[in-house]
């Protein structure tokens, strides 16, 4: 049994940047991939980001590539999302995830235990 519990998120106007952090137990945290997903309202839940156990291996979506940066603390068992520049499209409910395999995948169907989510809103 893994336990994810999630912090950060909240209000910001476009173009600023959140931080979210995601704190897991349970399980050996560094030897598996985390990921997060976001789901907006009346949508598919998407994929974000991952990072591999090591934390060098790293996977974006193409929406968010090169605006926010995944990150993990392995002596914490915790995983970071940094948000910059954000839009009013990253507006979603945010998700990390802990996979049924080490390697994780960008499918939100291989992960089997799901943080509580964290809305971010993006204001104009």
């Amino acid at each position: 049994q893994v336990q994810l519990v999630q912090s950060g998120g909240g209000l910001v106007q476009a173009g600023g940047s959140l931080r979210l952090s995601c704190a897991a137990s349970g399980r050996s945290f560094s030897t598996y991939a985390m990921g997060w997903f976001r789901q907006a309202p009346g949508t598919e839940r998407e994929f974000v980001a991952r990072i591999s156990g090591s934390g060098i291996n790293l996977d974006y979506s193409d929406s968010v590539k090169n605006r926010f940066t995944i990150s993990r603390d392995n002596a914490k068992s915790t995983v970071y999302l940094q948000m910059n520049s954000l839009k009013l499209e990253d507006t979603a409910v945010f998700y990390c995830a802990f996979p049924r395999d080490p390697w994780g995948s960008r499918r939100a169907s291989d992960y089997d235990y799901w943080g509580q989510g964290t809305q971010v809103t993006v204001s104009s």
